[in-house]
């Protein structure tokens, strides 16, 4: 209860000081002017608060919002399922990871958001082109995870289990995969921003529907508030994904102690 207190009086304290900079006349400064620059620039927060209202009360957001989030939610599992696939198998195959090696540090290297107007070309403008985009930038954090975790299993540890009779299934399932669990956990919480980022940067360059379409249109009219209403919306839903991978890991994870119980022994 008093972590909550903190996070939430940390973020009154944010959302008042965005307000004082944002009122002309409160806080001195040069932005500060008849024209009111800095809420032209910085929006205003009770603005912003009352975009959002209207947008869910409206539901307007609705509709666009699911597509978004349709868009991640694909993105964010293909990648992952992908990542995590080829984390194992290069990770268990020395001769496959030493002829791969080149090819996904060149792939890693690329920026890959320039591949969105190739991915519109191939997959249209509907949501395959911003889920292809999701994937690229959701598979490599995965799968570098996943293949270091599974690289670090100690050697001592396998052999033993080897000796006692384990087959590679059971290797894989008993020590391979809880090895890496952590590190495919602490991957997923990264992939969950880059699958919004996908969704997003495609609704950008070329879309009917979706919240980054909403911000474009806003960026277009110089409507700030509806631009940081937007960012808002997209980072409370991203928190509640997060939030749904951290569920999934506590559940999964029982047999590693918390931090609290750490710090207790």
């Amino acid at each position: 209860m008093r972590l909550r207190i903190l996070q939430l009086s940390l973020l009154a304290v944010l959302v008042l000081a965005w307000y004082l900079l944002t009122k002309p006349g409160l806080v001195p400064s040069f932005y500060f002017d008849q024209d009111n620059r800095a809420a032209f620039f910085f929006g205003e927060p009770q603005k912003v608060f009352w975009v959002i209202v209207d947008w869910f009360w409206s539901g307007e957001i609705w509709g666009h919002l699911g597509v978004t989030l349709l868009e991640t939610a694909l993105g964010f599992a293909i990648g992952s399922v992908f990542g995590l696939a080829m984390g194992l198998w290069l990770a268990l195959s020395p001769t496959a990871s030493a002829v791969m090696d080149p090819y996904i540090k060149g792939f890693n290297s690329m920026p890959r958001v320039v591949l969105a107007p190739i991915f519109a070309v191939w997959f249209g403008l509907g949501i395959w082109s911003k889920v292809a985009l999701g994937v690229t930038l959701v598979f490599f954090v995965v799968f570098f995870n996943v293949y270091q975790g599974v690289r670090e299993v100690s050697p001592v540890l396998i052999a033993n289990a080897r000796m006692l009779g384990a087959s590679p299934r059971q290797l894989l399932r008993s020590i391979y995969l809880p090895s890496a669990m952590s590190w495919v956990f602490a991957s997923l919480h990264n992939a969950v921003g880059l699958a919004f980022v996908g969704a997003v940067v495609g609704e950008y360059l070329g879309s009917s529907r979706g919240v980054g379409y909403l911000i474009l249109q806003a960026e277009g009219t110089f409507d700030i508030n509806t631009v940081f209403a937007g960012i808002l919306v997209l980072t409370a839903f991203a928190l509640l994904l997060d939030g749904l991978v951290g569920t999934v890991e506590r559940r999964l994870m029982t047999w590693q102690p918390r931090a609290s119980e750490t710090e207790k022994v």
